[in-house]
């Protein structure tokens, strides 16, 4: 039987080019030539003509979340904060219900923003004052076990195996003090959700997951990109030098790098069925986590 093609962003390809088509037109922006960049989550879309990115935002989002987020990228903007800019367009566009934002073009040069890069973004963003804006509380605990309660692609083991993973790091994550400030996050922070700016320097690019919480759950986050990806030791040395603490060196880190692990795998699990190539690299992540083996090396999917 031949494989499904992925579904970007959760659309099929006709359902998608016909949001992007009604959205470009009501913004003023032309489609013609479009190609997509990625549709693992969202359905990132570049417009050649105009070198404008068109975001659809996942198919079930919430337009008020995506609204939101416009919001927040307009105050780092007018702020100077290095965020990828928006397209100057009145926006989110509406699209039965479909929620579409439009963003600056930054082309980008073959390897990927470095860790380090991204050290002084993120301290800057964990210190700004909070704006007037309702974010969500940043809960990855109740995001896997949501992810766990709608997988299909798992042995009934092989989720009790993680259910228990999870049962056991949420107990030792309640007894947890953190030594840092509690503030805005960017939720997950990683060498793909970043560009390179042309000063040289680097910008966020995703605030999907932007929320109020702990600064240690993005700093974990790093971490585990460095080691599970192959960027190396050096790499988050580098990135913990810069931003100036080293959360490895914490006793809850354990902890939070085993519940980041968990949920970097449950989401995939969760989207399988819009991406099927995806499910013989959630398969070994599984079964290297089984064998408690922290060095594993995975795929970027």
């Amino acid at each position: 039987m031949r494989e499904m093609a992925p579904a970007p962003g959760g659309y099929d390809e006709a359902e998608m080019h016909r949001i992007l088509e009604r959205a470009c037109a009501a913004a003023g922006l032309d489609s013609r030539g479009s190609r997509l960049l990625r549709g693992h989550t969202n359905a990132v879309v570049l417009l050649e003509k105009e070198q404008v990115v068109a975001k659809i935002a996942r198919k079930g989002s919430r337009v008020e979340d995506v609204t939101r987020k416009v919001e927040f990228v307009r105050r780092l903007m007018a702020a100077g904060f290095p965020t990828v800019p928006l397209h100057p367009v009145d926006q989110p566009v509406l699209v039965d219900g479909h929620a579409v934002t439009f963003w600056t073009y930054l082309p980008q040069p073959e390897q990927p923003v470095e860790a380090q890069q991204l050290a002084q973004p993120l301290r800057k963003l964990h210190n700004l004052p909070l704006p007037p804006l309702c974010f969500p509380e940043h809960d990855n605990v109740g995001a896997i076990r949501r992810s766990l309660s709608a997988i299909t692609c798992l042995t009934p083991d092989s989720l009790r195996f993680m259910e228990a993973q999870t049962d056991r790091l949420a107990a030792e994550l309640r007894d947890i003090r953190f030594p840092l400030a509690r503030g805005l996050i960017q939720g997950d922070p990683q060498h793909r959700n970043a560009l390179h700016a042309p000063d040289g320097g680097a910008v966020l690019c995703d605030w999907d997951t932007v929320a109020y919480g702990q600064p240690e759950w993005d700093l974990v986050t790093i971490e585990v990109h460095c080691r599970r990806f192959g960027f190396g030791q050096h790499h988050y040395r580098c990135f913990a030098d810069s931003y100036g603490w080293d959360v490895t060196a914490w006793p809850g880190y354990p902890v939070l790098a085993g519940l980041r692990e968990l949920r970097m795998i449950t989401t995939n699990a969760r989207k399988v069925r819009h991406a099927p190539a995806s499910l013989a690299e959630v398969h070994r992540r599984v079964e290297a986590l089984r064998k408690g083996d922290r060095a594993f090396r995975w795929n970027i999917l």
